[in-house]
């Protein structure tokens, strides 16, 4: 070698065995794959419905509150909404009580495809909780919420 500092093999192995975010993230793009593949005759992804689903509210949401929900900056909020609304499923207004903020809103075709979309998330949500030891569900959720 030329005298750098080199991490070892037995150091790789050990953060692959123990890496807390290295695991959750290939959980999350597992369980993302099967959501995907599961909503897929609706033409919706996960992260489509996840953002739907943080729009189906009583009044018209502003950039930030569904940026926190969805733990997204406003820049990936935007390029996620863009499909949304070419297809007509989102509406973005200026806000009128500050011209410079936006309000998203679920427009009635959004509204119908995410009804028709959540009968799809709950069989699949059911058929992964099936699969899990009984309490893992909660005290998954407990867990991650800690986190976050």
């Amino acid at each position: 070698m030329d005298g750098k500092p080199i991490v070892s093999f037995a150091t790789t192995l050990h953060v692959r065995d123990h890496c807390l975010c290295l695991h959750v993230q290939r959980a999350a793009r597992t369980l993302a794959r099967r959501f995907d593949e599961a909503l897929r005759p609706v033409g919706l992804t996960n992260g489509q419905f996840s953002l739907l689903m943080a729009l189906n509210r009583p009044v018209p949401a502003s950039f930030g509150p569904v940026a926190e929900l969805l733990a997204m900056d406003r820049t990936t909020l935007t390029a996620a909404l863009k499909p949304l609304e070419r297809r007509g499923l989102v509406s973005i207004a200026v806000d009128p009580a500050d011209r410079r903020g936006r309000l998203l809103t679920l427009t009635p075709d959004g509204m119908a495809l995410l009804a028709s979309a959540v009968p799809i998330w709950r069989q699949m949500h059911e058929a992964i909780e099936a699969a899990m030891p009984e309490t893992a569900p909660e005290s998954l959720r407990d867990t991650l919420h800690s986190l976050g």
